[in-house]
C-alpha cells in the first residue's frame, strides 16, 4: 500500500506588512464595531502591544494634551512612554462617546474586550482582507518590530520600545527584515 506524499504545511507568518494592517482597517471600518475596531488594530501595531495590554488600556494611560500613551507592559516587560500620531488621537477620540467606562476597547456592556473575542475579529477581518489564515492579534506586536528594524531604528530602540527585558527577544525583527543589508555598504 503506497503512502500518499504529505502536502508541506505553511507555517503561520509571524507579522503583518504596514500595507495588511492597513487592508485590516479598511475591512474594519465596514463592520458594527468599526470605530473601536480600527482604533484597535492601529494602537496595537503603533505601540507593539500584546493582546491583553491593548484590550486592558485605559483612559486615564491616555494624556492627549501631552500627545503620550503611557504603557503598562505584561510579562515583568519595562513600562514606557510612546509619543501618540494626530491620526491615533483621532481614532481613540472617537471611541470617548460610548458611555466613558475606564476602559478603551469595550463590549456593548461596557467591560474590556476578551482576549477570545478579539481573536474572533482578527480572524473575520483577516479573511475579508484577503491574508493568509490565521491573522491574530500578537501579528499586530511583530508588525512593530518589523516595521521599526525595516526603518532601520536601533536594535537597542526597538528592544525598549517594545518593553522587551533581554535584547534577544528584539533579535527576531532583525532577522525577519527583507532590507537589512540593503544600505549596509552606503
Amino acid at each position: 500500500m503506497a503512502i500518499a506524499p504529505s502536502q508541506p504545511t505553511k507555517a503561520a507568518r509571524l507579522y503583518l506588512t504596514e500595507a495588511e494592517i492597513l487592508r485590516l482597517m479598511t475591512m474594519a471600518h465596514s463592520s458594527r464595531h468599526g470605530k473601536r475596531d480600527k482604533a484597535m488594530i492601529w494602537t496595537g501595531f503603533r505601540h507593539g502591544l500584546r493582546c491583553g495590554e491593548l484590550l486592558h488600556l485605559k483612559w486615564s494611560q491616555f494624556d492627549f494634551s501631552g500627545r503620550q500613551l503611557h504603557i503598562h507592559r505584561l510579562k515583568q516587560g519595562t513600562p514606557a512612554i510612546h509619543p501618540l500620531e494626530e491620526k491615533e488621537i483621532r481614532l481613540i477620540k472617537a471611541l470617548r462617546g460610548k458611555g466613558e467606562g475606564e476602559y478603551v476597547f469595550t463590549t456593548d456592556q461596557g467591560g474590556p474586550l476578551s482576549a477570545r473575542a478579539f481573536r474572533k475579529i482578527m480572524a473575520v477581518l483577516g479573511l475579508r482582507a484577503g491574508l493568509p489564515p490565521p491573522t491574530h492579534p500578537h501579528q499586530l506586536r511583530h508588525a512593530c518590530g518589523f516595521a521599526l528594524a525595516a526603518r532601520g531604528v536601533d536594535l537597542r530602540a526597538i528592544q525598549v520600545y517594545l518593553g522587551h527585558r533581554s535584547i534577544t527577544h528584539t533579535i527576531r525583527y532583525t532577522e525577519l527584515s527583507p532590507d537589512r543589508f540593503k544600505t549596509i555598504w552606503d
